[in-house]
């Protein structure tokens, strides 16, 4: 039952790059247990199962990340600038240069980049 409310939560998790997907329903929760490639996927994969009605009460989940590295890999979309990006996952705009230093590899200004390269985001 709880996995048919949540299938739609379960599929993201491949689109996150979830691997050792364990998914049981148990004591009237639904228990999800596996590991993402960085943890940006993690967070994005915890802000999805935020969007369902009631998930405290439904929702049991183990996920863990595997490269500890860098924060993760974000791919750029229409409208954004590394200010944008450092604000919606560093938390401050001011940490752009520490996105473009990460990137110099693919990045020569931090006012010019393109829809669909994929930046590397730093620990912070």
């Amino acid at each position: 039952m709880l996995k048919e409310k949540y299938a739609e939560l379960l599929k993201y998790g491949n689109t996150v790059g979830m691997k050792d997907i364990e998914v049981w329903e148990e004591g009237g929760k639904l228990h999800i247990k596996g590991t993402t490639p960085y943890n940006l996927d993690k967070k994005l994969f915890w802000d999805k199962i935020k969007t369902f009605g009631n998930w405290e009460k439904e929702i049991a989940a183990n996920i863990n990340f595997k490269n500890k590295d860098i924060l993760g890999v974000y791919t750029v979309q229409p409208g954004d600038s590394l200010s944008k990006i450092a604000k919606a996952h560093l938390g401050d705009t001011k940490k752009y240069m520490e996105i473009f230093n990460l990137n110099t590899d693919v990045l020569r200004d931090p006012d010019k980049i393109s829809v669909g390269q994929k930046l590397k985001l730093p620990n912070v």
